[in-house]
This record gives C-alpha cells, sequence and structure tokens, in this order.
C-alpha cells in the first residue's frame, strides 16, 4: 500500500470551491427529486397502483437520490485523501502506508466493515471517515467501527494503538463539537485546502 493509492482519477485542479459549487448544484437536484417523489405519492394514490408497482416506484427514486450522494462522496474523498499523510506529519504523526476503502472481513468473529481512509505505521493506525454532510449519527457509527477494528486487531495479536479522524463538506457546530469531545481529529475544508482541528483534551486511542 502507498500513496499511489490515494490518487483516483479525477480532473485535476479541482479545488473545493468547484465541490461546493458541485454541492449546490446536487442540492437543487436532490429537491426536484423530492418534489418528484412528492407527486408520484399523490399519483400512487390517485391510481391505487398495486403495492409491487408502488415499491419499485419508491426504489428506483431512492436509488436516484443515493447515486447523487455516493457519487459526490467520491469527490470529496478525493479531495482530502492525498494530503492526509502530511497534514498528520505536520501533527507529529508519520504514517507510511495508506489506502482508501479499506475492508476488514472476518466472517467467523462476526466482524465486518470498511474504512474511507486507512493510515498507518508500524504501532499506530488512523481510521478515516469522511462525509459529505457529517451527522452526529456518522461520528457513533465511527465510533462503532472503531472498538470492532480493536477486537479484530485483539483477536490478531496485534497491539497497535487505533485513533479515529472523521471528515466533511458540511459540518455543524454540534456535530463538529461532538467528534472533538469523543476524542476524534476534525477534518474541514478551507478554501483550497483542508484543516484538521486537534480533538478536545487528547486523542481517543482504541
Amino acid at each position: 500500500m502507498g500513496d499511489a493509492q490515494l490518487q483516483p482519477n479525477y480532473p485535476k485542479g479541482i479545488t473545493f470551491e468547484h465541490v461546493w459549487a458541485s454541492l449546490d448544484r446536487i442540492s437543487e437536484k436532490q429537491d426536484k427529486l423530492t418534489e418528484s417523489q412528492k407527486e408520484t405519492d399523490r399519483i400512487l394514490k390517485e391510481t391505487n397502483l398495486s403495492l409491487k408497482d408502488t415499491e419499485l416506484v419508491v426504489k428506483e427514486i431512492g436509488k436516484r437520490l443515493g447515486d447523487f450522494t455516493n457519487s459526490f462522496g467520491d469527490v470529496v474523498e478525493y479531495m482530502i485523501s492525498p494530503n492526509l499523510q502530511e497534514k498528520f506529519r505536520d501533527l507529529g504523526y508519520d504514517f507510511q502506508e495508506a489506502s482508501t476503502k479499506h475492508k476488514v472481513r472476518d466472517k467467523k468473529n462476526d466482524i465486518s466493515f470498511e474504512i474511507d481512509v486507512f493510515l498507518q505505521n508500524g504501532d499506530t493506525a488512523m481510521l478515516v471517515e469522511i462525509k459529505t454532510n457529517l451527522m452526529i449519527s456518522n461520528i457513533n457509527k465511527h465510533i462503532i467501527r472503531l472498538e470492532k477494528m480493536r477486537k479484530y486487531a485483539d483477536l490478531r495479536g496485534d497491539k497497535r494503538r487505533f485513533l479515529g479522524a472523521v471528515a466533511g463538506i458540511v459540518i455543524e457546530d454540534e456535530e463538529r463539537e461532538y467528534a472533538l469531545n469523543q476524542g476524534f481529529f476534525l477534518i474541514e475544508p478551507t478554501g483550497e485546502n483542508f484543516n484538521i482541528t486537534l480533538p478536545f483534551n487528547k486523542p481517543k486511542e482504541w
């Protein structure tokens, strides 16, 4: 694993300003789809379509909303991932290895999860969760993810310490404070780059 894995084939020169503009466009599309869903609900009631037909329509609308969100999330991940090693090095964490979409699968012990960006060296690893709009539920899920990581490591005699970080394009004050109180590093955009805010007190270790 190395830095090359953090370089998806996206257009060069893309900045967070471009991402913000894309977010506005996607929000407009989501609003239109929401209105479309309301209109669909009205038509379904008027025409008394079968339950099966109703489910198919609802699934299609949900898929379209999901496609917009997922594709934009990939852009956010692309923007943040490549420079994380350098940013954390400035904070005293020297991660020699990095990978994206890092999957952990252990069917025997019922452990399964995916890490957006996984940074590691000999004694420390950082699990980074990246969201377009960071919510408290995302932060809680990341806590569970780190608990699973600790369990998975213990089963293999892996004594490394695990740290957590969360990133988002849109982060409200409540979510920002909550993440920092949970011992997470907070990654958020500033113009064409991004900043990492240290957790309140000390970083939590799993």
